[in-house]
């Protein structure tokens, strides 16, 4: 991440293509628990993987603070997300995609807000063939307003 320098913004760089179209795809998930994306600046180099690097112009968001009802809500989530993964186990690299939308289909008491965008995450991972990676807290982020934001909450194996 690189300060923009108006204290709103960051500049990140991205090389994983499930990171470059979570933040770019014109059916990308959007709403109060995604990242506010601004401006695609372009490739400015190329990853040892082959992959470009991207800069991407997106709002500031923080680590969750302990203790906040956004961590709890992660704390809960994560909790879910990976009992799920358990129960789904057996499907091996699917696992994750077959518990992510049973996370759907299962009322969590994690409000309507946070449950739509479990499922348009859910619907993301399925449409660009990418695996969700939400056990990780350092994915989830808040913003001032103390909202739970899915910050990179998906990758490629």
């Amino acid at each position: 991440m690189l300060d923009k320098g108006d204290g709103e913004r960051v500049y990140k760089i991205v090389s994983s293509p499930a990171d470059y179209f979570l933040y770019t795809a014109e059916d990308r998930p959007n709403g109060p628990h995604f990242p506010v994306v601004f401006a695609d600046h372009g490739v400015i180099g190329r990853a040892q993987s082959g992959y470009p690097f991207h800069l991407i112009e997106m709002e500031r968001l923080y680590p969750l603070a302990e203790g906040s009802p956004a961590a709890e809500l992660s704390r809960r989530l994560i909790e879910y997300y990976w009992s799920a993964c358990a129960q789904w186990s057996r499907l091996g690299n699917d696992m994750g995609r077959i518990a992510l939308y049973h996370l759907t289909t299962q009322p969590m008491g994690v409000g309507d807000s946070l449950q739509q965008a479990l499922a348009a995450l859910s619907d993301f991972v399925e449409a660009y063939q990418v695996l969700p990676d939400i056990l990780n807290a350092n994915n989830l982020m808040m913003r001032t307003d103390g909202t739970l934001v899915f910050s990179d909450p998906v990758f490629i194996a």
